[in-house]
């Protein structure tokens, strides 16, 4: 039976079609003969306790320049879809809490994707303190004689905002550099929130690994490589998407997680694995299914179609 599903993700005009998860998404609900509506964030209400957004009716194509179309603007209550899809990009700020809290009322009779209750829940730097044994030495503060300390034990440092994305404001700091204080300071500045301070894996320089897993199961995996003068593996920065397979450590960090997964209900969920240490949990927006499937990897999105439309019975 056909689906009816609404997107909630940043304007379908702003997004590079090669790599979009979103994007990848929507094709091949589409290709299943499910009905597909298109929302921004903005654009979503409640009113008591339901939940309202002015959504256009979605058609997508494979077509740098031309691919999407949308019909005209109607205001729906998100009840009478059978699924959403919470894909919008990361910054994790109160905006993006304030729509899992709104989204939370209709789900789960309305599917949301990934549950907003464990997305608000599972902020995806913090989720993998759950597992310290498979982490990089983390240390979360504002406290710059913290920050100092954990230095004087590691040398190089990688220090990042808890909340960012794409690789934005990650600084490797090596153990002679002297901006460190600067970097404190201005970091408090910008962010009322703690920062992420890590030790820093020298393996990165071979890349950073996405691993996707579905309903807590690795589906498929891309090695991210930084360019030569940067430290950041992200593509949104410069990085460089290669094959890869997946490790027997790997599988082990994957297995450990798991279960985790499933008890927070999460369908789609990207890793990153550096040097056999996990560094992050993305639950919010997961990409990489894109260039998975054009290395010759698992067709991912019909993967994800197949788990939610068992989830709709």
């Amino acid at each position: 039976m056909p689906l009816s599903v609404a997107i909630q993700m940043d304007h379908i005009s702003t997004i590079s079609i090669a790599g979009d998860t979103s994007f990848a998404l929507a094709l091949e609900a589409q290709r299943r003969g499910h009905h597909l509506w298109h929302y921004t964030p903005d654009r979503l209400s409640q009113r008591g306790d339901r939940a309202f957004a002015t959504v256009e009716a979605l058609a997508v194509r494979d077509e740098v320049g031309q691919h999407f179309s949308l019909g005209a603007p109607e205001r729906v209550d998100l009840s009478g879809m059978d699924v959403v899809l919470l894909r919008q990009d990361p910054p994790f700020d109160m905006n993006y809490i304030t729509t899992t809290h709104i989204l939370e009322r209709i789900h789960p009779r309305t599917l949301v994707v990934n549950d907003p209750v464990w997305v608000r829940n599972s902020p995806e730097k913090i989720f993998v303190t759950e597992f310290p044994d498979l982490t990089p030495d983390t240390l979360i503060t504002r406290d710059p004689k913290e920050v100092d300390a954990f230095r004087k034990e590691h040398g190089d440092i990688i220090v990042k905002p808890l909340y960012g994305n794409g690789g934005a404001g990650i600084f490797h700091l090596q153990e002679a550099d002297r901006n460190l204080a600067s970097l404190l300071e201005l970091f408090m500045q910008m962010f009322r929130e703690p920062f992420i301070v890590q030790r820093y894996l020298k393996e990165v320089r071979g890349g950073d690994k996405r691993i996707l897993l579905i309903e807590g199961e690795p589906v498929g995996a891309i090695n991210r490589v930084p360019a030569e003068h940067d430290s950041r593996s992200n593509m949104h920065v410069g990085g460089r998407a290669e094959p890869t397979e997946i490790t027997e450590r790997e599988r082990e960090i994957c297995a450990r997680i798991g279960p985790a997964l499933k008890e927070r209900g999460f369908v789609l969920v990207g890793i990153d694995v550096i040097g056999g240490y996990l560094t992050e949990i993305n639950v919010t927006s997961p990409t990489g299914l894109r260039e998975v499937k054009r290395f010759g990897g698992a067709d991912i999105a019909s993967l994800f179609w197949d788990a939610v439309e068992a989830r709709r019975g």
